[in-house]
């Protein structure tokens, strides 16, 4: 049978610890330096240079258990249906289980959806929790919460955007508290900004560095991995710009900051000049644009990870781990139909559309790992922002949100396999047993991180915040 773990509270290790302040760079700086289109880069492109690569960090206290090098968080934005994922029901009534059945998997007494036919044999590296549970229907303010284990600034709302307000994103608090040492970057989020055109206000909080600045905010690469003349934006040159031509602004540009070196050298200039110095980098390097090259994958395993944006942007977060990035979120697409957001025709968008490529991909990818030997160091994380209403929609066949129950996966990096943790009642409407909150999921990916999770951090304005406000569920680990 399945084993059922109670939730304890993670006791306090170490003390809180002063942390460097965060650098307060604008956007002003930068153009008063007079700088910006010395290297051929737009001030869009040159921002997401500045985040990719990672300033000097600083940690605090001992990690209690060998920790992940590195985390793959999986965000199937719009909202999972438990009910026809992870939590089936099949004693239900007719208007709460649907037409899905559960399968057996290779874990006695973990049973799925009929759907998710690859990764039925590959439960024994997951461990399922189904009891994730909070009470904000608004798909903004609880993506805030799912990306960032805090609560956002502005709850219950799909009318707030993003804001320097936020909580940094759990790439921030990487790049912030554990950066790549390899030259690569600390975060990297694909293939877009999760974004509701029904909500008004657009793109969800909580997917940059926040109150930590825009120095932590990750690089975002866009578009489809998929498509034959895919190149990583925000790495690559632009058509007319060789790396010969590169190389030669950058030089003349520092033969300008060395003649100003004589006039001033004040804090701001010298920042600009290391951040000058890692832009650059990241653009010339070898070992930069080899991470980023999926076509150095097999094709027999660029078939297996799935041809399409999703299996394909799995597959590139396999390669940047496997490279030392310590941080990649992948956010499920604009698919054009409202992601996992299943108002309507529930049942033949998750059985056509949305299990097969996520199951495809995540099967995979566990399976990849695996004979790789990375799993054990690399945290999987699956999961929404919310669930589904368990009264099934009659007139659209369609399920509303429901934040109040839903499921989730995770594993590798020390997470046990083959286990259940928490339990819902007979309509998967209420946790029964051992709930986890977003902030609990939070701190435990931190956790696993070998981040302390009692860290804290100033703000730009120097306030502290402690980077979680959950517990750590222990029982999850192995």
């Amino acid at each position: 049978m399945s084993r059922y773990r109670s939730t304890r509270r993670r006791h306090d290790v170490g003390g809180c610890e002063d942390f460097r302040r965060t650098r307060r760079w604008q956007r002003r700086d930068l153009m008063q330096a007079g700088m910006l289109g010395a290297l051929g880069l737009s001030v869009a492109d040159w921002w997401k240079l500045l985040a990719a690569a990672p300033p000097p960090g600083a940690g605090a206290g001992q990690p209690r258990r060998k920790p992940a090098k590195a985390c793959i968080f999986l965000f199937m934005w719009g909202g999972p249906s438990q009910l026809d994922t992870f939590d089936l029901k099949p004693e239900a009534p007719d208007e709460v289980r649907g037409p899905f059945r559960p399968i057996a998997t290779k874990v006695p007494g973990m049973q799925i959806c009929e759907h998710f036919t690859r990764l039925a044999e590959h439960t024994d590296k997951i461990a399922l929790i189904r009891s994730l549970t909070h009470d904000d229907p608004a798909h903004l303010s609880s993506g805030h919460a799912t990306v960032t284990g805090q609560l956002a600034p502005v709850i219950k709302s799909d009318a707030t955007p993003p804001s320097d307000q936020d909580s940094p994103h759990f790439g921030a608090l990487v790049s912030r508290l554990r950066p790549c040492e390899t030259g690569l970057p600390s975060s990297v989020t694909m293939p877009w900004k999760a974004y509701h055109p029904a909500a008004p206000g657009g793109e969800a909080p909580g997917q940059h560095g926040g109150w930590l600045g825009p120095s932590h905010d990750g690089l975002l690469l866009t578009g489809d991995p998929n498509s034959p003349d895919w190149r990583p934006s925000g790495l690559s040159l632009p058509a007319d710009m060789t790396l010969e031509r590169l190389q030669d602004r950058y030089r003349l540009l520092r033969s300008f900051d060395q003649a100003g070196r004589a006039l001033e050298m004040g804090a701001a200039k010298m920042a600009l000049q290391e951040h000058q110095s890692r832009a650059f980098d990241l653009l010339s390097s070898a070992g930069v644009r080899q991470a980023f090259d999926l076509a150095a994958e097999p094709d027999h395993v660029r078939d297996a990870y799935g041809r399409n944006i999703h299996g394909q942007c799995v597959l590139l977060a396999r390669r940047l781990v496997e490279h030392g990035v310590p941080m990649v979120t992948i956010n499920w697409h604009n698919d054009g139909r409202n992601f996992w957001d299943t108002h309507g025709n529930n049942f033949n968008r998750l059985k056509d559309d949305l299990i097969p490529p996520s199951d495809q991909a995540l099967s995979m990818l566990l399976e990849d790992l695996q004979q790789r030997g990375m799993l054990e160091e690399t945290l999987v994380v699956w999961v929404g922002e919310f669930g589904r209403r368990p009264q099934i929609t009659a007139a659209n066949a369609g399920r509303e949100h429901w934040p109040f129950c839903y499921s989730g996966l995770m594993a590798g990096g020390g997470i046990a396999g083959g286990i259940v943790h928490g339990a819902s009642d007979p309509h998967a409407a209420y946790p029964a047993a051992d709930p986890v909150s977003p902030q609990d999921m939070g701190a435990t990916i931190v956790d696993a991180l070998g981040i302390p999770v009692d860290t804290m951090l100033e703000d730009r304005e120097g306030r502290p915040h402690r980077i979680t406000s959950g517990k750590v569920v222990d029982s999850l680990f192995a």
